[in-house]
């Protein structure tokens, strides 16, 4: 079935992504892994490649928002398996950038999208606490009202790009009887006194993406580092959230059509009992439907990216698409290893890789089970 998502400035922008990867990602790859973290220099690539920045308006120095830009970025990097980058890139583009955009002020915007849109600034979110997981109200991280700012104090875990984020928006708990009204985000900027990075966190993929955790003892963060609203964090982080879950099932559709097609290449290439494995049965078979079901897939996900580009993307289309895209990703990938053999345990090969990597998908941007609460919650209201 014809794709009818792009147009001719989009794969123009393509050749310009494709230059950006075999030139700064490509020769790179074993290296981050093998060092747990990009190097600065990518990020600053990007910016001046005009890669990064897809998602702010144009009045503030990025691209306009047409998310299909971003699913050319996520698509040319699935072809290399830069899943750690990919990841690296989303949290800015897709989350924070847009945290900017939407509830900063003027000066904050013109104090951090431009160095972010040139990637010389790198921010990162700080939700996770070592006992809270996708429960945000159980954040105990507290931002306590002093003269001309806060205090804040309190632990993150499971944050990405902890170790080199310049500016960390930190989910505070400012008011301990609000409610969900009781909530702030504060950026605390990496000088602070009092902030501190803790390990860099050994996972079990995503080796390249720095993660991290996040101490805060008696850091101070003056009233001009309040993004958005005093007591609107909760709201605020809701609002954001379709974004990120779009974001996610968008990659899982990059980096499950390149392991599908470097898994239909390889069993074209690999042969057993004197032929060729995909001249089996069962290999043609399990091909048709992870084919199929990735198809299928991918229509739902590109009508998610219009719905967000025109304004109407919701909560639970968001929701949807994330995940069934990362269910559909993990059921795949793991196919596609069993369709490598021995081989496709092997880190060597891509598909290992990105066996490893894909994992954290049903996890991070709220579990499937949440995703799946949010679905059953409007069925039962009637809403959908």
């Amino acid at each position: 079935m014809k794709r009818d998502l792009y147009d001719d400035d989009h794969e123009a922008f393509r050749q310009s992504v494709k230059a950006f990867v075999a030139r700064e990602v490509t020769p790179h790859l074993e290296k981050w892994d093998e060092q747990r973290l990009i190097d600065r220099d990518t990020w600053v690539a990007a910016g001046k490649q005009g890669i990064l920045g897809l998602t702010a308006p144009e009045h503030l120095g990025g691209a306009g928002g047409d998310y299909r830009y971003r699913m050319v970025v996520h698509e040319e990097l699935g072809k290399v398996f830069a899943s750690s980058l990919a990841s690296s890139f989303s949290l800015q583009d897709d989350i924070l950038i847009p945290y900017v955009v939407e509830l900063g002020n003027e000066e904050q915007q013109q104090r951090w999208l431009p160095p972010m849109l040139a990637g010389e600034l790198i921010m990162a979110v700080a939700m996770t606490e070592p006992g809270t997981g996708s429960d945000l109200q159980g954040i105990r991280t507290t931002g306590t009202k002093v003269d001309g700012g806060w205090v804040v104090n309190g632990a993150k875990t499971f944050i990405t790009s902890g170790i080199q984020s310049d500016v960390v928006i930190t989910v505070c708990r400012t008011d301990p009887d609000g409610g969900p009204r009781g909530f702030t985000l504060l950026a605390v900027e990496k000088e602070f006194e009092g902030f501190s990075r803790g390990r860099k966190l050994n996972k079990v993929g995503l080796h390249a993406q720095d993660t991290a955790e996040l101490f805060f003892e008696d850091v101070f963060v003056p009233d001009a580092n309040v993004l958005g609203e005093v007591g609107g964090g909760f709201g605020q982080l809701k609002n954001m959230l379709p974004l990120e879950r779009l974001s996610i099932a968008a990659w899982a559709l990059g980096i499950t059509t390149a392991v599908l097609d470097a898994t239909v290449e390889y069993t074209k290439a690999r042969t057993a009992f004197g032929q060729s494995i995909i001249d089996f049965q069962n290999t043609r078979f399990q091909l048709a439907e992870m084919r199929t079901e990735l198809d299928v897939t991918r229509a739902f996900v590109d009508k998610a990216v219009l719905a967000y580009n025109a304004g109407e993307l919701t909560d639970v289309d968001a929701a949807q698409a994330k995940w069934w895209a990362s269910e559909v990703q993990n059921r795949i990938v793991d196919r596609c290893v069993q369709l490598h053999g021995g081989y496709g345990f092997m880190l060597e090969y891509p598909v290992a890789r990105a066996y490893q990597d894909s994992r954290v998908q049903k996890i991070f941007g709220g579990t499937n089970e949440i995703m799946k609460h949010i679905i059953g919650r409007s069925i039962a209201a009637g809403r959908i």
